[in-house]
């Protein structure tokens, strides 16, 4: 409870029951004998036309706390339910009819409330306690705002302390008495309900006699969010969570969010009533699931994947291959790729449907020559699901989405949202795929939890305002509330705006879930697109993709001490490259072309004379040389140091470059010691299938390495003691990396 609430009421809530001591002279007057106030004697009336997932919020919070709500209007149209008029009318009438039947229960109190909007954080004795004390037969809930009429500010009494206005949206009273409030209603469904009580309000002898109304200045039982977010914060305490008003030090029972302010509400409701704390986490992730365990392939929904690649977007091929691992029948998935991107793109999307197209249910491509625009074709998208009443669920992923979880698409399924999106953030940075609050422009604006629900620290499934990049939807959804079909059009918005925007004016909740590590978001900041293989520049701003395409999978094990081998003294052999990462950078030299004459005379080096030439191209010609030094940084130097203790590097180089051996061109290299602490000599190229011959012999020692493996290293000494020749190539060519550290 805060600190300064009004507690001169004795409450004997424990027995179910309130006494009458603090009700005024008039009020035991009008009401005799004095009625004990029981939990059972409350009854909660709203009006809902329909099952919005606002309602069922709202329902579920009542539950918790074991109120009796009682729905009135369900099926019936309502044009003032999106707040598109003043029009609420209707639960005027509505609750005049309810009312009937309960006209003279003297012991009966009524809480009248909206639901869409509206989440109960205390239960009914705390509401009867507060309700006691506040000394009136009805009590209204209190705005800072007045609504609709502002001429009628003057006529309000004045108050020393508290909001001001009436606000519709809650009140509180005995059956008898609200029965006499809407009693003279005549009005029309489209008519305001706000400006009929107020005029009541504001009549002094309805006020005072008739019907005796106060407002819950001090939001002791209603806050209303309007007009009061600065107010309200979450206050956390051992295993509960209620809301706070900062401004008079109360916790209220009801949150409205009226007027613009329900994405508040939505952040709020993440927490209240006890859904997320800090002692137990999420309480309510596990509620509601559709379990997928134990049926078929053939049983499982089906699910249209919409596939967006809207820009040149790095690691493609790693986009495919995790799309193809996720734990899903791929009979019981459809394809929809929308490829905006002509160069480079066009060939990977066509090996990939020619290698996999056929497993799929079916596939629909939707090629840069079409000229569709990303809004297009994302409504496309969403419209072939919407179509086809056998499609469940439609899956949406932009191509700088990296799936890296295979069970991403069960675990949003079983979630079982209408629409939710898994966690992604960019790598080290706090950038991910949704906000989890607006500006009052409608632009990004960062929640009190985001930081923590980004760095894992608060983990549940959160009601949040914006989603982005990938995110499933029932198919129902998209046949029901999201019907329209132009979801990806809204004012001028981008096309992700303008789908939550949609989103949101049909009040359907976008939920987000980072319950499990489902991947990250790829960075197209600085993407370079003037390569043969973008990718490979790629190590700064994607470096765990990066990693995964280009470093051997067993680096680990060798960083770990396996896999390491010693072929020569103090000669170090362990995998590194993965064979992509050796085709790619072959083809990436081969491609630039200018490949050196294997003279002495080297216009690329600083004196211009090179005592050892080989035919190569230097990995600063083709501006690699920085994200080379990356490489040797994370991956080389760490095994440097585990191999040669003691030594520590920073992999400074003035030499690094990729040889090519022929026959007829190079075949082998004369002894040499190389200008460096240490050398690196990574295999680019098969022995047996790509050339003949080969290899490195340390005369020191007299011992050969005649079969280097592809994507492998040699690490040696440079000066002093590893003298060393390349053997000839007898057939064929021969690729190498080579690099001089710390010369």
């Amino acid at each position: 409870m805060g600190g300064h609430e009004d507690t001169s009421c004795r409450d004997l809530t424990h027995l179910g029951t309130m006494t009458c001591s603090c009700l005024s002279p008039l009020l035991l007057q009008s009401r005799s004998p004095c009625p004990s106030l029981s939990v059972d004697n409350l009854l909660v009336l709203t009006v809902a036309t329909r099952e919005t997932e606002g309602f069922r919020r709202f329902k579920r919070s009542g539950q918790f706390f074991n109120y009796k709500i009682q729905a009135l209007g369900l099926g019936e149209d309502w044009s003032g339910e999106k707040g598109s008029s003043a029009g609420g009318g209707l639960k005027v009438r509505l609750l005049k009819k309810a009312l009937e039947k309960h006209a003279d229960k003297e012991n009966l109190v009524i809480l009248f409330i909206d639901s869409y909007d509206v989440l109960f954080a205390s239960g009914p004795r705390e509401l009867l306690k507060k309700f006691r004390q506040a000394k009136s037969q009805v009590v209204f809930s209190a705005e800072e705002l007045i609504y609709p009429d502002r001429r009628l500010e003057a006529k309000y009494p004045a108050v020393s302390d508290g909001k001001r206005f009436l606000g519709s949206g809650g009140f509180i009273g005995y059956a008898p008495n609200l029965s006499k409030l809407v009693a003279e209603w005549k009005g029309q469904d489209s008519d305001s309900d706000q400006l009929f009580y107020t005029k009541i309000f504001l009549d002094p002898e309805k006020r005072v006699r008739q019907i005796n109304i106060t407002l819950d200045h001090r939001c002791r039982i209603f806050q209303n969010l309007d007009g009061a977010l600065d107010e309200v914060v979450l206050k956390f305490e051992m295993g509960h969570v209620r809301a706070r008003n900062l401004a008079y030090d109360t916790l209220p029972v009801l949150i409205h969010g009226n007027g613009p302010t329900k994405l508040q509400l939505n952040y709020l409701g993440n927490y209240i009533p006890r859904f997320w704390t800090f002692e137990t986490g999420c309480a309510v992730c596990d509620e509601g699931l559709r379990s997928l365990r134990g049926i078929g392939d053939e049983a499982l929904p089906t699910v249209l994947v919409g596939v967006f690649i809207e820009q040149p977007t790095p690691f493609l091929s790693l986009f495919f291959q995790r799309l193809l691992r996720l734990r899903y029948p791929r009979k019981q998935m459809r394809l929809f790729i929308h490829n905006h991107v002509s160069s480079g793109h066009l060939a990977q999307v066509e090996q990939f449907l020619a290698e996999h197209g056929g497993e799929y249910q079916s596939v629909k491509l939707v090629g840069p020559e079409v000229r569709v625009a990303s809004a297009d074709a994302r409504n496309m998208g969403a419209d072939l699901c919407r179509q086809d009443r056998s499609c469940t669920y439609y899956f949406s992923v932009d191509a700088d989405v990296a799936l890296t979880e295979p069970k991403t698409l069960r675990l949003l399924i079983e979630q079982n949202k209408n629409v939710i999106a898994p966690l992604m953030t960019r790598h080290g940075r706090l950038w991910s795929n949704f906000w989890g609050a607006l500006s009052a422009d409608g632009y990004y604006a960062r929640s009190e939890d985001y930081v923590d629900i980004v760095q894992g620290r608060r983990v549940g499934v959160w009601n949040v305002p914006y989603i982005s990049n990938v995110y499933l939807i029932k198919g129902s959804a998209l046949r029901a509330e999201l019907q329209q079909t132009d979801l990806f059009h809204h004012s001028k918005l981008d096309p992700d705006m303008a789908f939550c925007a949609n989103i949101r004016q049909q009040d359907v909740f976008m939920f987000l879930t980072n319950r499990h590590t489902f991947g990250h978001l790829l960075s197209l900041d600085n993407y370079q697109t003037s390569h043969l293989h973008n990718d490979l520049w790629e190590v700064f701003s994607n470096p765990e993709d990066w990693k995964e395409k280009y470093i051997h999978e067993n680096y680990t094990k060798a960083l770990a001490g396996k896999l390491v081998e010693m072929p020569c003294p103090d000669v170090y052999w362990f995998p590194i490259f993965t064979e992509v990462a050796c085709d790619e950078l072959v083809e990436e030299m081969e491609h630039y072309g200018r490949w050196s004459l294997g003279d002495n005379k080297d216009s690329r080096i600083q004196d211009g004379y090179e005592n050892v030439p080989t035919i190569d191209i230097h990995m600063n010609q083709i501006s690699f040389e920085r994200e080379w030094h990356k490489f040797l940084v994370e991956y080389i130097a760490p095994m440097t140091e585990k191999l040669y203790p003691g030594y520590y590097t920073r992999a400074q180089f003035d030499l690094a470059f990729v040889v090519r051996y022929k026959p007829d061109e190079q075949p082998s290299l004369m002894p040499h010691h190389d200008a460096s602490t240490f050398t690196i000599n990574i295999a680019l190229n098969r022995v047996g299938v790509d050339y003949e011959g080969g290899g490195c012999r340390f005369l020191r020692y007299n011992c050969s390495i005649r079969a280097p493996r592809k994507g492998w290293t040699l690490m040696h000494p440079g000066r002093l003691t590893h003298y060393h020749e390349g053997l000839p190539t007898t057939r064929g060519t021969r690729y190498i990396a080579v690099s001089f550290v710390d010369p």
